[in-house]
């Protein structure tokens, strides 16, 4: 790094931090954040909320005794600074490449990490598990969750809240606001308000006061409504009050010597308590402050310019604008339609569907679960609606699914994003479940698109179904094929040979398609594009069967109950004793790192399918050798 950090350079540990001065804890952070910024430019992930969280990352490690105390962030962007200063700066070059330093925290990375996530709104409920033990065991230790504005629009953040102030869990939250400002005025008049409010004198002369007020019942009537009325017009905390908790704030998340004062006054409070505190998304690089949805997740980039520095060696479409194509082509014409997004509206491809139908976008916020039960109103309503999601996202709203959804039969089509590996987010994004899960519901369409025109197609035919179902597709650029805006649809549960051989047939779901092509031609064996997981087309499999020997399965989602599960599901039913190999993603976590990188070490790149496909048949010959 070329930066000069005379400061930060001294911390290895957030032991390191308790012995600097307020002059030197206010210089570790402008350095911190030029560090963030430097190295991020440099590996991309997740800036501005890391460039937002500095001072309170700071100021959480030099009051509680971290790791003995515990704290949890929520989801994990804002992690870079709590990395860095926990004895991980020097592995920030590696960070979310393969073999290297997790974007997100995880527990086998550091005993610094209390709590893994890739996911929101998980911190509080994490909190209270943990503050309940050491009560248990009788063990002294401070608990601290850090959840972000956004992550609090997530039903489950508010069941913790009220389940920590209906036991009085002994913890504290701290509530990072960076949705709004503090004008110079009221962050003084905030500051000061604050201090008093968790200052030891000021508890000592309120519970004096009650004592005196309980003396005289009219009078004490008289001030709970005064102390209520005030409450409303001066502090916005009455929410989290009403929830069991104390609210303290809100005050400014960048001043770090006030948060540091702040954060011992409440340390040894007890019961469930709330820090408001208000920062800036991209705090110190202008950039990011002006465009915090632009600098959220970034790949390496100029510092002068926030100009990318990855070379663009096409102009192939994505896989997501080529659903943002479909949705805003198709909803021009067909008035039924609406869109739903669980805060992923830039990520999903929806800007553009947003500001052509306004009235027919909702963005529920973090919060999987109501998307999925809001588009079982919407069509019981008779609208169309379209839930486009992260596959890993689904998976937080599987029993509505199944209960709102499924079991109603309702007319819901699915926009699956991200399917298979996405690389760098690591375990908690990949999506290689959706498969299995998916593919058990009764009456569910399924689809696993080839290519972009097939894609286009897929959409429409799960647009005309009348019930579930789901186009799933990656992440990353199209084949760059010449693309058509079609209105055809396909037949459903029908597959379709795409290259004639002999001996093995590979039967492919998705985008492995034209990875298999160019291996099948070593082997000169047949390639189907299987198109439908459900309905699976059995009368295709069966005429395979008939013709190869070998049967092998592609698919970029587990092996467990996957595609290639169901298809020797149907191999069982006929009876058929063709040899079966299933390729996909095997029964453990995948890690992050670059795509290409892990479809190589899966196997399921060409050599991959092409040394699996050699082994098999090797092993197949050997077998049947002995058994003559």
């Amino acid at each position: 790094m070329s930066g000069n950090y005379k400061i930060l350079n001294g911390i290895d540990s957030p032991s390191d931090i308790k012995i600097l001065s307020e002059k030197e804890v206010s210089q570790l952070s402008r350095e911190l954040r030029e560090f963030i910024l430097e190295s991020v430019s440099k590996t991309g992930g997740h800036l501005a909320a890391s460039l937002g969280s500095v001072e309170i990352t700071i100021a959480l490690h030099y009051v509680y005794n971290t790791p003995k105390d515990i704290l949890v962030w929520d989801i994990g962007h804002q992690c870079y600074p709590h990395k860095i200063l926990t004895g991980r700066k020097h592995l920030m070059s590696t960070l979310r490449k393969k073999n290297g330093i997790s974007g997100f925290l995880k527990r086998n990375e550091s005993v610094y990490d209390s709590f893994g996530a890739g996911h929101s709104s998980t911190s509080i409920s994490a909190a209270i598990g943990y503050e309940i033990a050491a009560r248990l065991k009788k063990e002294d230790k401070k608990v601290v969750a850090i959840i972000g504005d956004g992550g609090l629009t997530a039903g489950m953040a508010f069941e913790a809240l009220g389940h920590a102030g209906g036991i009085k869990s002994d913890i504290l939250v701290v509530l990072n606001d960076n949705d709004m400002s503090i004008s110079p005025n009221v962050g003084a008049i905030n500051k000061y308000l604050t201090k008093i409010l968790t200052s030891k004198t000021f508890s000592s002369i309120k519970e004096s006061s009650k004592k005196v007020l309980k003396k005289v019942k009219a009078i004490e009537e008289i001030a709970k409504k005064v102390e209520s009325q005030a409450k409303g017009l001066v502090t916005p905390g009455l929410l989290f009050e009403e929830l069991g908790f104390k609210y303290f704030g809100p005050v400014d998340g960048h001043d770090v010597n006030n948060l540091t004062e702040v954060l011992k006054n409440l340390k040894d409070k007890k019961g469930p308590r709330l820090l408001h505190i208000i920062t800036k998304k991209g705090k110190g690089y202008k950039l990011a402050e002006q465009n915090p949805i632009s600098y959220h997740g970034v790949t390496p980039f100029d510092i002068k310019t926030g100009k990318t520095t990855h070379n663009k060696i096409n102009n192939k479409l994505s896989y997501t604008q080529i659903f943002s194509e479909w949705i805003n082509k198709t909803a021009s014409v067909n008035e039924n339609i609406v869109a739903i997004t669980p805060a992923m509206r830039e990520g999903s491809g929806l800007v553009e569907f947003e500001k052509k139908f306004p009235s027919r976008y909702f963005d529920v916020g973090i919060a999987e679960q109501h998307a999925l039960t809001l588009a079982a109103g919407l069509s019981c309503g008779g609208l169309k609606p379209v839930v486009a999601i992260y596959s890993t996202f689904l998976q937080r709203a599987y029993d509505q699914l199944i209960h709102d959804i499924t079991i109603q039969e309702l007319d819901v089509l699915f926009a699956i994003d991200r399917a298979g590996i996405v690389g760098a987010d690591g375990e908690t994004h990949q999506g290689i479940y959706d498969i299995s899960f998916l593919r058990i519901l009764p009456k569910i369409v399924l689809m696993a698109p080839s290519d972009e025109n097939q894609m286009f197609k897929m959409l429409n035919t799960g647009l005309n179904y009348k019930g579930v179902a789901a186009v799933r597709y990656p992440r990353g650029q199209t084949l760059g094929i010449d693309f058509i805006h079609s209105t055809e649809v396909l037949e459903i549960g029908k597959g379709e040979v795409v290259k004639s051989g002999k001996k093995i047939a590979y039967l492919v779901f998705g985008t492995l398609l034209h990875t298999v092509k160019s291996v099948a031609n070593d082997f000169d064996a047949t390639v189907v594009d299987m198109k439908f997981v459900k309905p699976i087309d059995e009368e295709l499999i069966a005429k395979v069967c008939q013709k190869h020997q070998y049967i092998i399965t592609v698919e970029d989602n587990v092996i467990s109950g996957g595609a290639g599960t169901a298809v020797s599901e149907i191999m069982n039913k006929l009876n058929l004793k063709n040899h079966l190999l299933n390729l996909g993603f095997p029964d453990k976590q995948i890690p992050h790192g670059n795509q290409n990188e892990l479809m190589s070490e899966l196997q399921l790149d060409e050599d991959g399918i092409r040394e699996m496909t050699n082994n098999h048949i090797h092993i197949m010959e050997s077998v049947n050798k002995k058994a003559k």
